[in-house]
């Protein structure tokens, strides 16, 4: 497999896909962000991007494979937030993960790196909020749906994110104890995943640590 080039990153406004975004640059690589807002797309635009409009909720896996056209590679960076919206969940995390799913095998896009969350394959308890288990459900449906497709994918799943600067130290493993982690050091471990072969076919949990990014692969992937 060779290195991608081109890149399309959905949900490329959001918070990870921005930390993402000048790294992918700095390396060289065609970055096309998906956003569904007219200033979104200039800021993006702004950042040496070449975005493209698409509202994941109302588009069709069509319009994500034609999205995808002349990409090798796909970032599942989108998210729902924590606006209380039950639907949202589904609509976002899960049936925008599904779409893109779709959309890549149309275009003939192998290559899927998939941000989930810690923890989303233990079960949720009774009492918590409904919400809470929408957002749990909709990631583990989405990474299920990654591992059963044919794709060349990756599935990380950060712990709590924060906003702090990166320190390119982290902690990667099938399971880790949960803790936090900065989008920045998130953003890191996707574009080194997107460089690395050996990536692909695994799934970890990622959260803050001591070990450098490329060398957490490594160890990881040994695992």
């Amino acid at each position: 497999m060779t290195t991608p080039q081109r890149i399309a990153i959905v949900g490329g406004h959001g918070k990870i896909a921005q930390q993402l975004i000048p790294i992918l640059v700095g390396r060289d690589r065609t970055v096309v962000p998906l956003a569904r807002k007219e200033d979104q797309l200039i800021t993006l635009a702004g950042m040496g991007t070449v975005p493209i409009r698409l509202d994941i909720e109302k588009s069709t896996e069509e319009d994500f494979a034609k999205a995808f056209t002349d990409c090798d590679a796909v970032v599942f960076a989108a998210g729902g937030g924590p606006d209380g919206d039950i639907d949202r969940k589904r609509s976002v995390d899960l049936e925008g993960s599904l779409k893109s799913i779709a959309g890549a095998k149309a275009a003939g896009v192998k290559r899927f790196v998939q941000i989930s969350a810690i923890g989303v394959d233990n079960p949720v308890p009774d009492d918590v909020e409904p919400v809470w288990k929408a957002y749990v459900d909709a990631k583990r449906d989405a990474d299920s749906a990654l591992r059963d497709s044919d794709l060349d994918w990756t599935i990380i799943r950060p712990g709590g994110l924060t906003d702090d600067a990166p320190t390119g130290l982290v902690t990667l493993a099938p399971e880790v104890d949960r803790s936090t982690v900065s989008r920045a050091d998130v953003a890191h471990v996707v574009a080194d995943c997107l460089d690395q072969d050996f990536t692909v076919g695994k799934q970890w949990e990622l959260v803050e640590g001591s070990t450098p990014v490329l060398r957490g692969l490594q160890a990881a992937a040994e695992v």
